[in-house]
């Protein structure tokens, strides 16, 4: 006997239309590319920080269209994963290597520390823990670039350092809030991570000119998740 449900033409639709809604992650991240080709920073970021907010509301979608049931044999995670891992750490990559951000002769050295601690990292058991936590700094390297592009400005040695530390960070026991499934001081963590959306879409359309108060802003907000990892490690 088939007890398998006869979903409907519209929730077939619908949970298709989250799958490309993913998807479409992937077409943001070729603009970026297109957009670091030509040298067009800002334009490049508004395509990562696209990438970032479908990322962050694709799962909303899933489960309010109840994808997982009506497409059984679609794994949105798998999807998920190849989007994320291009959008987070090989664009992010090529645009750290192309924003002339250290001396030429430490590019690709740092290019070569974000893909490949990046690909380790994707391949680690326990990525994720079991109370829903990143272990060991996350594949976020378009936050890093944001900051090294568009807030900080630092010298090359330091920029080609924060890459070695960040990559070290990856394999690191520390465990780093998870915005989507945090449960501890979740309305707090809510908070700041609009916060801190609000002030990447604004510093970075904006750009070239800046505005202290919102730099000083995305500033506290990172802070908030840096010490969010010391509380959540060696406190709680």
């Amino acid at each position: 006997m088939n007890n398998t449900k006869d979903f409907s033409f519209v929730e077939k639709t619908l949970a298709w239309s989250v799958h490309t809604f993913t998807a479409s992650g992937l077409l943001a991240g070729f603009m970026a590319i297109l957009a670091i080709n030509a040298r067009d920073w800002r334009e490049a970021m508004l395509w990562l920080l696209a990438c970032l907010v479908i990322d962050a509301v694709d799962g909303t979608f899933a489960r309010m269209f109840n994808v997982k049931e009506v497409l059984p044999y679609m794994d949105g995670k798998t999807i998920d994963y190849v989007i994320d891992f291009a959008t987070y750490a090989i664009i992010p990559a090529y645009f750290f290597h192309e924003a002339g951000l250290v001396a030429e002769s430490w590019q690709l050295p740092c290019t070569a520390v974000i893909l490949l601690v990046s690909a380790l990292y994707y391949g680690k058991e326990g990525m994720v823990s079991d109370d829903m936590y990143f272990m060991g700094f996350p594949v976020m390297w378009n936050m890093v670039i944001f900051y090294m592009v568009f807030v900080f400005h630092l010298p090359g040695w330091l920029n080609a350092f924060f890459i070695l530390f960040f990559g070290a960070l990856h394999f690191a026991p520390i465990k780093f809030v998870y915005p989507s499934q945090a449960t501890r001081f979740k309305s707090l963590t809510i908070f700041f991570t609009v916060v801190l959306i609000i002030c990447l879409a604004t510093i970075t359309w904006f750009y070239p000119v800046e505005y202290s108060t919102l730099k000083y802003a995305a500033i506290v907000s990172a802070l908030f998740y840096a010490v969010m990892a010391v509380y959540n490690t060696w406190i709680e």
